[in-house]
């Protein structure tokens, strides 16, 4: 576990990551991060446009082929 501290940044609040957090996120300055609420609570994941072009193309895919996945599934 990683303790983060809220700062106040001009008229918003942010945190700082510690360098572990970073290099263990692959984050660098500028990088876009999301915070998913989920069941346990939250979590911080980095964005990667490679995964949701992959994520784009499986919806398409499971769109245009709906009905046949519907009777595999049963």
């Amino acid at each position: 576990m990683v303790e983060l501290k809220v700062r106040k940044v001009g008229n918003s609040l942010g945190t700082v990551f510690p360098r572990e957090a970073l290099d263990r996120l692959k984050l660098r300055e500028g990088d876009r991060v999301f915070l998913t609420e989920t069941p346990d609570g939250y979590r911080v994941t980095p964005y990667d446009p490679e995964f949701e072009r992959q994520m784009e193309l499986a919806e398409e895919g499971m769109a245009a082929y709906r009905n046949t996945l519907r009777a595999l599934a049963t």
